[in-house]
């Protein structure tokens, strides 16, 4: 019994060793790995399978693009195997100062923050704060009893509606079916002066307004329609944010930066930019006359990340980055949630996580399915050709940021801008000509 006795001791000091050994990553939720997955680093293309010969192909599309004034700058990046193969910027950060862009500039990534926020609200997921069809109203008590767009009158904005078949969940958020609105930028002129006449921001925001206001006010606002009968394009990752900040108890930025950008080595993502930064923010440019100008105050102030408030942190489209960031996120979903060691999800969450759970008949047709967090090919759109494996799963942003991540190839390519209009087809010529660069 002594000796039984003893070595229970002794096992449960080595698991508290072992424990105090982890470090501060198990204290916060990411633990340590048995895979190691080395970061992103720079390496020759051949060695990653890449033929360097295919890849100078975007470099003269990127150089020409440029050239002929289809865009102003744009960085690109191209990660396989774990390696930068090629990672370039061309063109101006802001043609009316003559700023050259670097490959170390600062985007306003818009919606591909949806990606972000949901990987963050998988973290907790995982550590069982809540069930994926659990209604939103279990944690945020606004949202209960929603209410669908029946009749609005334009004279004084008032609305009436009928109560929805079900509550919305947390999926339903994530996957854009739960029949919330997008405001300035919904595809329903009555939901924009809805949203607009409820002070209702979509992300780009320099107003003394948080994330909880804003989504407080939205609760209150009608839908399209009953949730999970359409896909519609709406703020419910706005929602997901200020849910982390419920379950968690801390700021969503906070969160976001101690869960994931500090574990991952995400120095330059964000929401809002300090002053040692703020010169690196790419402006966002127009045409006009031929030139290209800065984008002026429309609904939102294009400086929101380095000036005003900086209160909102909008889950669905306010953080900023950079390419080698960005691809830093995505190598980790690649890698099945690991990352240097450190692990932010399962590979059996990572599975689910880009699974469908969207009807093909409501997003994307044959071509694409939509996942927790992104649009995802399919057999069907792997053979139409340019868009990947079967598996690649991609998303962009408002001012033409792009990315895709093929699981098949462990191939990543982003591609940054901050244009609002302009003649631009590097959009479908990146994924294409990435895509063709493979030699192995």
């Amino acid at each position: 019994m002594r000796t039984a006795s003893l070595s229970f001791r002794i096992l449960c000091c080595s698991c508290l060793i072992a424990i105090s050994l982890a470090g501060p990553t198990s204290a916060i939720g990411q633990t340590r790995s048995v895979k190691r997955s080395p970061p992103l680093t720079a390496a020759d293309p051949q060695r990653a399978g890449v033929s360097p010969e295919r890849l100078a192909r975007i470099d003269t599309m990127l150089q020409d693009a440029v050239k002929s004034g289809g865009i102003p700058g744009v960085v690109a990046l191209v990660a396989r195997n774990g390696k930068i193969v090629f990672n370039k910027a061309y063109g101006m950060a802001d043609n009316a100062a003559g700023r050259p862009l670097k490959t170390d500039d600062i985007f306003r990534i818009a919606s591909q923050s949806k990606a972000i926020t949901a990987t963050a609200a998988m973290v907790l997921w995982e550590e069982g704060k809540f069930q994926l069809d659990d209604p939103i109203s279990k944690y945020i008590p606004e949202f209960k009893n929603p209410q669908v767009l029946k009749t609005y009158n334009e004279a004084d904005g008032t609305w009436t509606g009928e109560p929805a078949k079900r509550e919305i969940t947390i999926r339903d958020l994530l996957t854009h079916t739960s029949g919330l609105g997008y405001g300035d930028i919904d595809g329903d002129p009555r939901f924009q002066k809805l949203y607009k006449r409820a002070g209702i921001a979509i992300a780009f925001c320099s107003d003394p307004l948080t994330i909880g206001e804003n989504v407080r006010r939205l609760a209150k606002m009608p839908l399209h329609h009953n949730p999970g009968e359409r896909f519609t394009y709406a703020m419910g990752l706005d929602v997901v944010g200020y849910l982390i900040e419920v379950l968690s108890g801390m700021p969503f930025d906070q969160f976001l930066q101690k869960r994931l950008f500090d574990p991952l080595g995400m120095k330059d993502t964000g929401f809002y930019l300090s002053s040692e930064k703020a010169g690196r923010l790419v402006a966002v440019q127009r045409p006009e006359n031929g030139k290209w100008v800065h984008f002026p105050i429309t609904f939102y102030d294009p400086d929101y990340p380095i000036k005003g408030a900086k209160a909102l942190f909008s889950g669905g489209g306010g953080l900023c980055s950079t390419a080698k960031d960005y691809a830093t996120f995505l190598q980790m979903h690649l890698n099945g949630g690991e990352l240097n060691g450190v692990r932010i999800l399962s590979r059996t969450t990572e599975e689910m996580m880009r699974s469908q759970q969207v009807p093909s008949e409501l997003f994307g047709g044959a071509n694409a399915y939509f996942s927790l967090a992104f649009s995802t090919v399919t057999e069907k759109g792997q053979a139409h050709g340019g868009n990947g494996s079967a598996g690649t799963f991609s998303w962009g942003g408002y001012f033409n940021t792009q990315y895709f991540a093929d699981p098949k190839e462990n191939l990543i390519g982003i591609l940054m801008k901050q244009t609002q209009g302009g003649n631009d087809e590097t959009g479908w010529k990146f994924p294409l000509l990435v895509g063709q660069c493979m030699d192995d």
